[in-house]
């Protein structure tokens, strides 16, 4: 009977930690594969300690120099002296601002399935029709909801004009 107990919570765990993962960033991933794999290097260099091959475990440990130089590094030009520096200067133009989830007129007909020049009624119904699969409670995934997204506001415009009024 305690077997089926801790096989049946087990179950559950797994089954919560697909579904995490499945929702999870690809950042998220990134930065948990590398505790993993941190971890691991650390409990494999304890080991060799115990195991009396302590040379071994130090020379294991150095493997993860590059790593952490260039964690510090990223770190204190972004947090250190470099932003600072900046913005105290006054400079009329921003920081430098990456993309973000921006996308072309083109993308977005892409994205919809749709020909460029495409009508307000086109794009609705291309929008209900991948939202019906793609949405986040549909099984789909929050990435692709929020492209579809993304191209229908593109191309009606993103000032509300997509929404319908009551009035």
């Amino acid at each position: 009977m305690l077997w089926l107990i801790l096989g049946t919570l087990t179950l559950f765990l797994f089954l919560g930690g697909l579904r995490a993962f499945e929702r999870a960033s690809v950042t998220t991933v990134k930065s948990l594969l590398a505790w993993i794999v941190a971890l691991g290097g650390i409990s494999l260099a304890f080991l060799l300690i115990l195991s009396g091959r302590g040379g071994v475990a130090l020379g294991a440990l150095t493997l993860f120099g590059p790593l952490i130089y260039q964690r510090w590094r990223a770190y204190r030009i972004g947090q250190g002296t470099g932003q600072q520096q900046h913005q105290s200067a006054g400079s009329s133009q921003p920081p430098p601002r990456r993309r973000a989830a921006g996308m072309t007129r083109d993308e977005a007909y892409q994205v919809l399935g749709l020909q460029p020049g495409a009508g307000e009624a086109e794009i609705r119904a291309a929008h209900h029709r991948l939202m019906r699969t793609a949405h986040p409670d549909s099984g789909g995934s929050d990435w692709l909801a929020t492209r579809i997204n993304l191209a229908r506001d593109v191309l009606l415009g993103s000032t509300g004009a997509h929404r319908r009024s009551n009035t």
